[in-house]
């Protein structure tokens, strides 16, 4: 049976630590703690740590000098058994458009399930779901707490673009396209905000153990949010949580 966490090198400049493979809010805040841990840590040169549901991927910014010791120094750390919650966890709103101009696929999936549009949209709309990480695409949120009437397969053949802002699910997850691209999920509707900006410092405002809530918003609330998003004069509206 293996044994977890297992540390293993990834080419000349990283290192790769992998949990036990379960996807769950306690292995995020284990995860989580060991990532904030390691980049507190002193290391001689700079290094990113990125996380995914279980697993840790530490970059250093040349080559791995002494492999061994390093090993050492993440075992050790590894060793920390205390698991501390992440503090200042947040809650984000974001509206969405579920009109059929936007949900290409409401038709289908409310076909397909046995369930009414409007229903679907209620599902969508009423958890909170967790944020894992970021990735696939720059600012593309890995969303956990689909309910499970909406479990739905991803398209046999994706589209060869899905426009920026869509809102999809593909077999247990639901997520946004921060931008134009290729994807095989269902779409339900589009949201106006921008998920990610390089050109900012910080270019997302989310991060992985915060947490997301859809609401529904009609096609002319979509429309006034756009303008103003246009105008640089929407700000995201959050609030501390406590899960």
């Amino acid at each position: 049976m293996p044994v977890y966490p297992q540390i293993v090198p990834m080419g000349e400049q990283a290192i790769l630590i992998n949990f036990k493979p379960e996807i769950s809010s306690e292995q995020l805040e284990k995860v989580l703690f060991y990532k904030r841990l390691i980049k507190n840590s002193e290391f001689k040169v700079k290094v990113e740590v990125l996380n995914t549901y279980n697993s840790l991927l530490i970059n250093y910014d040349s080559t791995i000098e002494d492999a061994y010791s390093e090993f050492s120094r993440l075992k050790s750390l590894l060793k920390t058994a205390k698991i501390e919650k992440k503090g200042n966890s947040r809650l984000f709103y974001v509206p969405v458009c579920y009109d059929e101009e936007f949900g290409f696929d409401l038709q289908l999936i409310s076909e397909q399930k046995n369930i009414s549009i409007s229903e679907i949209i209620e599902l969508h709309t009423r958890p909170v779901y967790l944020i894992y990480f970021l990735g696939f695409l720059p600012g593309f949120l890995y969303l956990g707490g689909l309910d499970e009437k909406l479990h739905f397969p991803r398209k046999n053949s994706p589209r060869k673009q899905v426009e920026k802002g869509s809102v999809g699910i593909g077999g247990n997850q639901t997520g946004i396209y921060p931008e134009n691209s290729p994807g095989g999920w269902q779409i339900l509707g589009r949201t106006p905000v921008k998920l990610f900006n390089p050109k900012l410092q910080n270019p997302s405002p989310f991060s992985a153990g915060d947490h997301l809530k859809f609401y529904a918003v009609s096609r002319d609330e979509y429309l006034a949010l756009e303008e103003e998003i246009n105008a640089g004069q929407f700000q995201f509206k959050s609030e501390n949580y406590e899960s």
